[in-house]
């Protein structure tokens, strides 16, 4: 059966994971984001400062209320607040100066680098590097509200290591409250994912659970139309499982066994008692009709998609290995494998079973018999495989009744079925 808690324990760690990792894609998608903005902040900055130069101070220029060297004073004050060049533009786009700090004038050439910025009514920046810091060559159009530009100023912003740090600070606080809102969220709704995920769990496996007791009776009644006991049903499955497990089949293929082996006769509902319960042998025309079981299992089939994957034993134990059998005269291996693996187990216990009709065999007498057929009945592969287990699997299950059979064969059921349930 499959284990709850480890079934708990994977979703745990799934919603983690899920956790994480959504949390790492939206932080990044919030650095890229967020660094975004730090071109804009710095832009702001710039500009506020750039708006010391006002129009006023442009017109008393024009005007000549003010001397070139009366607004380079003004320029020199806004310089001195991180701008390592300033252009200043008249209305028409002329220059009317130029002014580097001293500081920075073993700068001017690479502060210079990488030409102009169109002059408009709106502000623009182009980013870039200046001795290796980061830095913004800003356009900013100097005019009242409303008003056509008085003049223009260009520079290059360089915002100091404070500044830069405080920015990039911000960025790295909103980006870990986005992660930290993500992960609580995670961890709060933990608990009701996991409730619900109990409340389906245990849904699942009452409805699997109710399943395997349907196969179980339908299996039971089957057996009991020919006369036969459930025993037969759950010893053949257990057989059938062992050699199952011993060639490693998947569990996928497991379910289809184990329902097959439960209903490989599901057709014989269908066949008359006069045939069915003959005691003497069939004649031809009778074993025609009796090999018909075969179709009308498949019919039965048809009418439940959780009862379908037993089709393969249904609809092909009844083939021989060198393609004698029926219905379809398959041959090898384009008989399905859990047909082949059926048809190994289902002879050794009718062979070492007692009928009212002969007394049972020893698994060495009855596997001396089948060996003669491999190649041509069995698969001979699966034949030896099967042979070095026969014994153990006989003294086992041959003498058990139907409660102890049942008993041993629910774990194998829960295991197979219900398996992540």
């Amino acid at each position: 059966m499959a284990n709850p808690l480890n079934a708990h324990q994977t979703l745990r760690r799934r919603l983690l994971w899920v956790g994480v990792i959504t949390a790492m894609l939206v932080g990044v998608l919030t650095w890229l984001t967020e660094s975004e903005k730090i071109d804009e902040r710095v832009m702001a900055l710039a500009t506020h400062t750039a708006q010391r130069v006002s129009p006023q101070n442009l017109d008393a220029y024009a005007s000549g209320r003010m001397t070139l060297a009366e607004l380079e004073l003004v320029i020199q004050d806004v310089a001195t607040d991180h701008f390592g060049i300033i252009e200043l533009y008249g209305p028409d786009k002329e220059r009317i100066l130029e002014y580097v700090p001293p500081a920075l004038d073993k700068l001017e050439e690479e502060l210079k680098r990488g030409g102009h910025i169109p002059l408009t009514s709106e502000a623009s920046y182009l980013k870039r590097m200046v001795a290796g810091h980061f830095a913004l060559v800003v356009a900013v159009p100097i005019a009242r509200a409303g008003a056509a530009p008085s003049g223009y100023l260009e520079g290059v912003y360089l915002p100091d290591d404070a500044t830069m740090g405080q920015i990039r600070m911000d960025v790295i606080r909103t980006v870990g409250l986005v992660v930290a809102a993500i992960m609580l969220t995670t961890l709060v709704t933990y608990p009701v994912v996991m409730a619900l995920h109990r409340e389906v769990t245990a849904r699942t496996r009452s409805i699997l659970r109710g399943n395997l007791e349907l196969l179980q009776v339908l299996g039971g009644a089957i057996a009991q139309r020919d006369s036969d006991t459930n025993v037969h049903n759950y010893r053949v499955t257990l057989y059938a499982l062992a050699l199952a497990q011993a060639i490693k089949l998947p569990d996928s293929m497991m379910r289809g066994l184990v329902a097959g082996a439960f209903l490989h006769d599901a057709g014989k509902i269908g066949i008359s008692d006069t045939i069915l319960l003959k005691p003497g042998k069939l004649t031809a025309e009778e074993f025609q009709i009796m090999k018909t079981h075969v179709a009308l299992g498949i019919e039965i089939l048809k009418h439940s998609e959780w009862l379908l994957q037993a089709r393969d034993v249904v609809a092909y134990h009844h083939e021989k290995y060198d393609g004698s059998g029926y219905m379809e005269g398959l041959s090898g291996e384009a008989i399905p494998l859990n047909a082949r693996i059926f048809a190994v187990v289902d002879v050794f216990d009718a062979l070492t079973s007692r009928r009212p009709y002969k007394e049972p065999m020893s698994p060495q007498r009855a596997l001396e018999i089948m060996e003669r057929d491999a190649g041509s009945h069995f698969d001979p592969a699966l034949l030896r495989v099967f042979a070095p287990l026969a014994t153990d699997v006989h003294e086992r299950f041959s003498q058990a009744g139907e409660e102890s059979l049942r008993a041993q064969l629910m774990p194998l059921l829960e295991r197979y079925f219900m398996e992540g349930a």
